[in-house]
């Protein structure tokens, strides 16, 4: 039996999720990390991915996780998110019109603030996207 280790996905609008799992793969400005049991003390910035969560029972679970921090101490990882989301929670329409949208902002000339601003919304509503496309293709 694998070993457990808590798990804590924080929004600004509700705990997301909390309980044991086996493990979950986040993605970090320099790449993917998997996280076991165990993993050393670690605090990094998350990127808007497609969170990986194998639960206590061995399932595994995705979900849209949007920019934030993890928090890796021992026994226990905590996520800070500014938005998480399972894959039954998001509107495909709204996730392509939102992607449509940025796309078409960043076409356009514009504000540096306001090119960072469309970057970060094409980056959610992509990463949305990702989830579904995920869920669709599983067996």
């Amino acid at each position: 039996m694998a070993r457990l280790f808590a798990l804590e996905i924080h929004t600004p609008y509700r705990l997301f999720y909390s309980g044991q799992v086996e493990s979950f793969v986040a993605t970090l400005p320099d790449g993917r990390i998997g996280v076991y049991a165990g993993h050393a003390p670690f605090t990094g910035v998350l990127e808007d991915c497609v969170f990986r969560i194998i639960d206590a029972e061995g399932n595994a679970k995705e979900a849209a996780v949007s920019t934030g921090v993890l928090i890796v101490t021992g026994e226990k990882a905590t996520v800070l998110s500014g938005a998480a989301e399972w894959p039954e929670e998001i509107d495909r329409k709204r996730a392509d019109d939102a992607r449509r949208r940025a796309e078409e902002r960043l076409s356009e000339s514009m504000m540096k603030y306001e090119a960072v601003r469309a970057r970060a919304s094409l980056a959610r509503a992509k990463n949305r996207l990702d989830v579904l496309a995920h869920m669709v293709l599983r067996p």
